[in-house]
């Protein structure tokens, strides 16, 4: 509709439109239920590598890179702006909460067990130290990528922590510090733009690429077992841990920071090669991608008989190994499933609206005061309630009445 030449809206422009809902790739999805997963495995077979080295080979193999996956995939999404009242209440409900009511969970459970009650939040049980370190690495996030080459501090954080006793597992500074670099890597994969790039390339393309990616996983499969030997002799389990100073693993070398260097690297290395064999497209565990943590979090109770108990110890038949992998991976499907989402929902993702205050916030977070709780403003004058631009305005913006001389 036209008015004196200009357009009118029609009523179907005033018509609210639905809001934009992000569309998720499968790619990430997919990458994440696989990487979540082989975390379930890697913990599942962790009492076989004793005693069994094709269990020790398997556990090398995956925890090159299982981890890198995972907290690379956590940086890609983390968000490197200004915090604002959104972000700093998704770290609390998302993260913070979650860990301390499992926390307390797991002090109960090892109090049950005839342990002490020791509730101490400053050590994390098992798992959860991802949850500290991942609530650091977003809050850090924003300040690192200030700096130029934040990939490049973040690696040297990352070297120079395993130089000093002093940063330990109090509050998981250890592995936050050790695997900084790959959560930074993450990020730096979506300023690169590289899942764009992959997702344009035609099938005949990716698999090009595919065919390096698995002869890159090939050649690692293939060096475990041979040097396995060797592996323990170096403790690369420890060093793949990234819990522990060089001193405390047995390295007071000043050289001893490039073993680190060169795991950070070849995770690195992998993490990409790992993407790369990611299906790009809707799977049949692609939805399960959405409960990893439930996965993360939840696994662990499954998981804990056979690591507090004598089931596994000693040498065991050739199949207990294929069957502990077949298990984990079964554990994760089922924790994947909406009925076990929907019944520890208020543990994994609290929401927790009644700690919150209810005023309205700013995008910086400041307090917005109702209208009530300000101070009263003094009474305007009558005329600035009229239209100033009216032929008998004073000057002053006092009206005059009809007949009134203005000066």
């Amino acid at each position: 509709m036209r008015d004196n030449g200009r357009m009118l809206p029609t009523p179907a422009d005033r018509a609210p439109r639905p809001p934009h809902r992000k569309r998720r790739v499968p790619l990430w999805d997919n990458a994440r239920w696989i990487a979540i997963t082989l975390v379930v495995v890697g913990h599942g077979i962790l009492p076989l590598i004793g005693e069994d080295d094709a269990a020790y080979s398997v556990y090398l193999f995956i925890y090159s890179f299982h981890v890198a996956v995972f907290v690379t995939v956590s940086g890609y999404f983390a968000k490197s702006g200004p915090p604002n009242a959104r972000a700093m209440r998704q770290i609390l409900t998302d993260i913070v909460f979650p860990y301390l009511i499992f926390e307390t969970i797991w002090t109960v459970v090892r109090f049950l067990l005839g342990g002490d009650f020791a509730l101490d939040y400053t050590t994390a049980s098992w798992t959860l130290w991802f949850l500290i370190a991942l609530a650091i690495w977003r809050i850090v996030l924003p300040y690192l990528v200030l700096l130029r080459f934040p990939l490049l501090i973040a690696i040297a954080i990352s070297i120079g922590a395993g130089y000093t006793a002093e940063i330990d597992s109090t509050l998981a500074l250890s592995r936050t510090f050790g695997m900084l670099p790959f959560f930074v890597f993450g990020w730096k994969l979506r300023q690169w733009r590289i899942t764009d790039r992959w997702l344009d390339l035609t099938t005949a393309s990716t698999w090009r690429w595919r065919a390096g990616a698995i002869a890159v996983f090939a050649a690692l499969l293939a060096v475990m077992p041979i040097a396995i030997e060797t592996w323990r002799d170096l403790k690369l389990r420890r060093f793949m841990l990234y819990d522990e100073s060089y001193v405390a693993i047995g390295y007071d070398e000043p050289w001893s920071g490039a073993i680190r260097l060169f795991l950070l690297l070849l995770a690195m290395l992998l993490s990409v090669a790992f993407l790369m064999l990611m299906p790009r497209r809707t799977t049949w565990f692609t939805a399960f991608g959405s409960a990893t943590m439930y996965i993360y979090l939840l696994h662990s109770f499954v998981l804990f008989p056979l690591r507090e108990t004598p089931i596994l110890e000693g040498e065991q038949p050739w199949w207990v190994l294929p069957a502990m992998i077949v298990f984990c991976v079964l554990v994760s499907v089922v924790l994947s499933l909406k009925p076990v989402r929907r019944v520890f929902r208020p543990l994994v993702e609290p929401r927790a609206r009644w700690l919150f205050r209810p005023e309205p916030m700013t995008a910086t977070g400041t307090i917005v005061l109702p209208p009530e709780a300000l101070p009263p403003l003094p009474a305007a004058p009558r005329a600035e309630a009229e239209d100033a631009t009216a032929p008998d305005a004073a000057p002053g913006g006092e009206a005059r009445k009809d007949g009134e001389p203005s000066g």
